[in-house]
């Protein structure tokens, strides 16, 4: 049999969940945010084409 959590206990826990989830939520905009822009293209070497 499994006991259920009340009270304090279970008030940390939801709290702890949601500090977790909000820390890697910020890690991962960071990653996203400092990341080099990839637009663009590669150059071939070629002039480019200008009217």
């Amino acid at each position: 049999m499994s006991k259920k959590i009340t009270g304090p206990a279970a008030i940390a826990g939801a709290i702890g969940s949601a500090a977790v989830a909000a820390a890697l939520l910020y890690a991962n905009k960071r990653k996203t945010r400092n990341r080099p822009d990839q637009s663009g293209s590669i150059p071939s070497g070629e002039p480019p084409q200008t009217d």
